[in-house]
């Protein structure tokens, strides 16, 4: 996968100042070593699209947290609740998360990439 594949199929990803190629590309390597094609076959490109956007989302959280004096890499689940003056709002995170997701849990292509690698990993069904 190019990383302009990449950011035709993600255009979220399109800016190359915020997502630059050198990234993209490091990402896609990566999934390239992890994602075995004969397993995932037909859909390596769809698993290795949503692995970089998982990678990247997490990544361009960590450099926000870092632009405000935060810490880089601090490991955070997702936020359910949030409370302004007289307002609070909390949101369910185990309606859309997986159970056992850990890390893939932080971005919604995780989620999607964890739901595909169950699928791919399954193997063959009878019925």
């Amino acid at each position: 996968m190019t990383p302009a594949t990449f950011r035709a199929q993600f255009p979220e990803f399109a800016c190359t100042s915020t997502y630059p190629e050198s990234t993209v590309e490091f990402w896609t390597g990566v999934a390239g070593s992890l994602l075995n094609p004969e397993r995932w076959d037909n859909l390596i490109e769809q698993g290795t699209a949503l692995f970089v956007a998982h990678h990247l989302a997490v990544g361009q959280r960590d450099l926000n947290s870092a632009s405000v004096g935060g810490t880089p890499g601090a490991v955070s689940g997702p936020q359910t609740s949030k409370s302004v003056d007289k307002v609070s709002v909390s949101q369910d995170a185990s309606a859309v998360t997986l159970e056992n997701g850990g890390f893939w849990n932080m971005t919604s292509y995780g989620i999607r990439l964890l739901t595909l690698a169950r699928y791919v990993g399954a193997g063959g069904v009878q019925l």
